[in-house]
């Protein structure tokens, strides 16, 4: 499995996050486990730290119809910063 630290900015953080929330079906069905964090010095600045089975079945998720719905809304304002990460 794979680690995903992802960092956007977004307009309204309360409504990225409760869009965020409504695509939590399509994470668990995916086998991604991802939580949602605000930067408190930077309330605009959202960040999700999760955990997928791959890095093809998070690129698949990310680029889903769902999930391009909430980026074609607006609420994020830049484009993500994403790290994927190996335990070794």
């Amino acid at each position: 499995s794979i680690t995903v630290v992802i960092s956007a900015q977004v307009s309204d953080f309360d409504l990225w996050n409760s869009k965020f929330d409504g695509l939590e079906d399509q994470r668990v069905a995916a086998g991604i486990n991802a939580s949602a964090y605000r930067n408190p010095d930077k309330p605009n600045t959202s960040s999700v730290l999760g955990t997928a089975p791959s890095t093809e079945v998070f690129v698949e998720f990310l680029t889903s119809p769902d999930r391009q719905a909430i980026k074609d809304s607006g609420v994020i304002t830049s484009p993500p910063d994403i790290v994927f990460l190996e335990e070794y």
